[in-house]
């Protein structure tokens, strides 16, 4: 991955965090990884844990980010979503939803509960 593509991607996963953040939710986790994958963002608000894949372009010239979502990249990351919660210790009574935030242009939308 080249520094322009690393820097595009953390600021868009700096963003989509203050997105969230302004919203009420509680950053538990950023680029969280294990030897199977990588989690972008985990927030939380009241019981809702929220696992974030986030996706940003500099143009729509190749589809727009929430696309690039494939179906294999949802279920690895309900996967890693299970381990992070089982490592958390939070398995039990809390409700999960996994969003997708596309950034563009420095605009963050959130679609919730994209899969």
């Amino acid at each position: 991955m080249t520094a322009g593509r690393q820097r595009l991607g953390r600021r868009g996963e700096d963003l989509a965090a203050s997105w969230y953040v302004e919203r009420g939710y509680e950053v538990l986790a950023r680029n969280w990884r294990c030897a199977q994958g990588e989690l972008d963002l985990v927030v939380a608000r009241g019981p809702v844990v929220v696992f974030s894949e986030v996706k940003a372009r500099s143009s729509d010239r190749f589809g727009v980010p929430a696309e690039a979502v494939t179906g294999a990249k949802q279920a690895r990351i309900r996967r890693l979503a299970a381990r992070w919660l089982a490592q958390a210790g939070l398995r039990r009574r809390r409700a999960v939803r996994f969003d997708v935030a596309a950034v563009s242009g420095g605009h963050v939308e959130v679609v919730e509960g994209a899969f």
